[in-house]
């Protein structure tokens, strides 16, 4: 009995390294979605961003830059949209950790500023 007992202690060791990649795969699946999820939260602020600097006569490029941080890829489209409203749209390319998924987009609409400049005194 005891030499059997000894024989099947080492196979639950051999069961959790066999666990141990599938453990790792679900952790870094994990860290995919929260990156893609990023990617869409700082696309949707560079658009904000790009349309709101746009709507006041200023570069959207700049602001739609400006507003993402460090280490992401944006774009921004040139301002759109006519008469009394600009369009842009900002795509942040989604950081790689297991899969590449490419980019995302984002739009941003915002009401032109027809408010005349008052000059500081």
């Amino acid at each position: 009995m005891s030499y059997r007992r000894r024989r099947d202690a080492g196979q639950v060791a051999i069961e959790y390294l066999g666990f141990v990649p599938i453990l790792l795969i679900v952790g870094l699946a994990g860290f995919q979605i929260g990156a893609v999820a990023y990617a869409a939260e700082q696309a949707s602020t560079a658009a904000r961003a790009g349309a709101r600097a746009a709507s006041l006569g200023q570069s959207a490029q700049q602001a739609c830059a400006q507003a993402v941080s460090g280490g992401l890829t944006v774009q921004c489209g040139e301002p759109g949209g006519g008469g009394d409203s600009v369009t842009v749209t900002a795509s942040v390319t989604i950081p790689k950790i297991l899969w590449s998924f490419g980019d995302v987009h984002k739009t941003a609409t915002m009401p032109r500023d027809h408010s005349p400049r008052r000059s500081e005194p």
